[in-house]
Formats: C-alpha cells, structure tokens, sequence
C-alpha cells in the first residue's frame, strides 16, 4: 500500500493499514530525514486509543536503533504537551501516536516540529518520499520516560491571571470525551475555588461508540450535566486535546465560530496580547470587524492549521485559528491547543463577571450578530469537485436572493454578500463529501442559503 500523509498525519484503520509493520516503515522514514539533517534527538507521545502505548514504543525503538536519543511520554499526553516538550526539551522533531478525532477504529502518526507546532508540508513530503527505501531498524530500546503531562500542565498554570479563580466558588463540567485530557482540568484547577466535574473521564478505547469531536451532536451529556450542576460552563476536548468544544450556563452549544471571537477579544483586549490576527477562509466574518475596530492586521488562509501554524512561525501573532475549534495563542506555541482555551474561556467569564450568554450579547452588540452551520453533503463520485470548479468558472451574483458581492478562491469558492454574510463550497480530498459552510447575520437566513447551495448539486 502507498502510505500518505493528509491534513494533518498519517491515520488508518488499526489493523487494516495501521499496522505495525507500516508504523516501523514510516518510523524509519522519519529517522532517515532526520538524519540527513544531523538529528539527534525526538520525543515520541501516545493518545488513550487502543494500543496506543505499544505503537508509540516501536517508533521509539526506531529512533533508538537509529543513534537517536528518545524521550517517551510517561503515561498517555495531549497532542499539544507533546509539541511543547519537543520544543522545551530541544528535540529536532515529536511524533504524537494519535488520530485526533477520529473513530475509534483509526490510529495515527503526527509529525511535530522541534518549534512546537504542526510539521511543515517541506518535512511531511521529505518523510513520505523516504518510506519503504530503508528497512526498520529495531532491537535498541534505550530512552527516557517523562511525564510530558506535568510539564504541559506546569507551563499552563503560568499563563492564569493570579488570583482569577479565587474570587467565589463556582463549578466548570469537563468532558474529555474519553481522551487523553482526563483529569488535566481538574489539575490546573485543583488549588483555586473552582469546582471541576468530571464526565466520560476514564478511558474507552472505544470513546463511547462516538467520535471524539467536541461538536454539538456529541455533547448531549455535556450540556445536560452543565445545567444540572448549575456550572458556568461546560468545556469538552477532542481525542488527543488540540481542540475545544463549549457550552455555556444554559446549556447551549457555542459555535466554534463565536467561541474564535470571545477567545481573540479576551486575548488582545484582556491580555493585551501584541501582534496580528490570522484566520482561515471558513472563519466568521467577526474577526474582520474585531481586527479592524482594534487595528490589528489579518491574515486569511486555506483551511488547515498548518497554514495558520506557519504564520506563527513567520510573523508576530497574536491570536490564530480555525472554524474546526482548534485555536493557537502567541503566548504559547504555534499549536491547537484545547484545554488552553478552555482555560481562557473560563479566566474570561472571571474577569468580566459575566456569564457566556452576557459575554456573547455583548460580542453581538458591538460587532453584530453572527449564526452559523456546517453541511458535510455526501455526493457521488467527483460531483463535489466538479460543482466547485463550476462555481469557479461560472461566478453566481446571487444566491437565495442575497447578492454577492466578492467571490474569495483561496480554498473552494466562497461567496460572501453585501451583509458580510457567506457561503463557502470545498469538497473533500478523501471522500466523496462536498463540505457547505454558512454563516450569516440572522438564523433563518443560513438555513436558506444552506438549502439553496444544496440545490446546486441536486441535494
């Protein structure tokens, strides 16, 4: 089999193609572009999925066998410890044995950089043109364990404004969704007034026949206990910790998209964060108005963290993210980072005294109001890429009677209209879905620019 790397690793179906003969040949393709830059050292992480553990101990007997030093996590880490120890313990390049999300059928192989963030696509390429051209090297297991959670955690506490979560007893409901951020909250919060309740917080290789996604058709339970334990919210984590899911005090979902837009306020506004806004092309339009209002540049671009990743490592960024909840703050590293901003979800409900339905108010009555929803239309064949290019050569002026006025092609087609409203057409790379974002000013307009943008492809 041709083994590729995709958005953001390489992740196949445990036993099928994720096998551990494939594991050790793409191990061994790491080691050999490592080495032909002098590499010396790597820090292999591990997820809670099943035999997650004993995946990552082959790759780091790889890298032993190879003449390089290895530090193994102690016990399962989030994605996001693993790119921070790969920068703090000065390791050339991680490897992080996860498939984020994804069913519990999947396993997965992460590249990080020695900076603490995503591999570069010049990295992933490298990796990829050097698999199966040298055969694994095993036999050597010498490394170091560490406890890669308790460093991640260590740095975290860093970051709280002294003093915020002592002001008066309040409770926060956690879901780890079986994940590798069990009992991490409830750590950096365990000496404050802050009661953390915890929910799916053992792991389950089988994350409770769900996918690990913090988005709102997984959160029944989350929204239900936030309610019940009358908490200021409830804050879930995706399989390996890069992304966040909220809820606020009444129990509704946050979109990802109003959550990108409370984290940015609270980050330049609170903390008063310098530097430039970065975005992807599926990412609310408050960000624009928020970056102009404040002064601050943006930068949009294709969907992808890696994108936004690499902005981080380029210029001064402020605050960066995506429409997926993975969001990265320029205090920290050029990463997703979820329980980060689960954090600072929480530090900014403390600060303001008010509760996410006054917060979200208040971001609506300055900046306007914003609903959003995603489709992911199941298609045949190439009728989703087909449509898109349709879209690209043949230029709507309107759509349900909303006129357009920009098209924007840096990833699909996305029409935006004279209220700042929009539509965004991608169709995926690996399965026949043809992916319809929207989001407008009113509710009852995103559903008919959904049913609209359906028709186009007969749906």
């Amino acid at each position: 089999m041709t083994i590729k790397f995709g958005t953001d690793g390489w992740r196949a179906v445990i036993a099928k193609d994720f096998t551990f003969d494939n594991l050790l040949k793409v191990a061994q393709a790491h080691a050999d572009h490592l080495k032909g830059k002098n590499g010396k050292k790597v820090v292999v992480g591990y997820d809670t999925r099943f035999m997650s553990e004993e995946f990552a101990a082959a790759v780091a007997e790889v890298f032993s066998s190879n003449g390089f030093a290895v530090i193994l996590s102690k016990g399962h880490c989030t994605t996001p410890a693993l790119s921070l120890a790969a920068r703090d313990f000065e390791a050339d390049e991680g490897v992080m044995i996860t498939a984020s999300h994804n069913t519990y059928q999947y396993n997965g192989y992460k590249i990080k950089g020695g900076y603490g963030g995503p591999a570069t696509p010049k990295i992933i390429k490298s990796v990829e043109g050097k698999i199966g051209n040298t055969s694994p090297k095993t036999g050597k297991t010498e490394w170091e364990e560490i406890d890669l959670n308790s460093h991640y955690l260590s740095v975290l506490k860093k970051y709280i404004t002294p003093g915020v979560f002592n002001q008066r007893p309040e409770k926060v409901v956690h879901d780890p969704m079986h994940g590798a951020t069990i009992g991490l909250l409830h750590r950096l919060l365990e000496d404050t007034l802050i009661d953390v309740v915890e929910i799916n917080h053992f792991r389950d290789a089988f994350f409770g026949f769900k996918h690990p996604e913090p988005v709102e058709k997984n959160l029944p339970l989350l929204r239900g206990k936030t309610i019940a334990e009358e908490a200021v919210a409830g804050i879930a984590n995706d399989g390996d910790g890069d992304r966040v899911g909220i809820v606020d005090e009444a129990g509704e979902f946050l979109s990802t998209q109003i959550v990108f837009a409370l984290l940015l306020l609270h980050t330049i506004r609170n903390r008063k964060e310098d530097g430039a806004i970065a975005k992807t092309v599926s990412t609310t339009y408050l960000v624009d108005r928020i970056a102009k209002k404040e002064g601050r540049k943006l930068y949009k671009t294709p969907v992808g963290f890696k994108y936004i990743a690499d902005l981080f490592l380029k210029e001064k960024i402020a605050f960066g993210g995506e429409e997926s909840g993975g969001y990265g703050f320029g205090f920290h590293i050029p990463e997703r980072d979820g329980l980060l901003s689960g954090l600072m979800i929480l530090e900014m409900i403390h600060l303001h005294g008010k509760s996410l339905t006054e917060l979200v108010e208040d971001l609506f009555s300055e900046f306007g109001t914003a609903y959003y929803k995603r489709l992911d239309l199941k298609v045949e064949g190439d009728q989703g890429r087909i449509l898109v290019e349709k879209l690209k050569k043949e230029p709507l002026t309107e759509l349900a009677g909303f006129k357009v006025k920009e098209t924007d092609l840096t990833d699909g087609v996305k029409l935006i209209f004279e209220n700042d409203g929009w539509v965004l057409f991608r169709a995926s790379g690996t399965e026949p879905v043809l992916r319809i974002y929207v989001e407008m000013p009113e509710k009852s307009e995103v559903d008919m620019i959904l049913e609209e943008s359906k028709k186009l492809i007969g749906g």
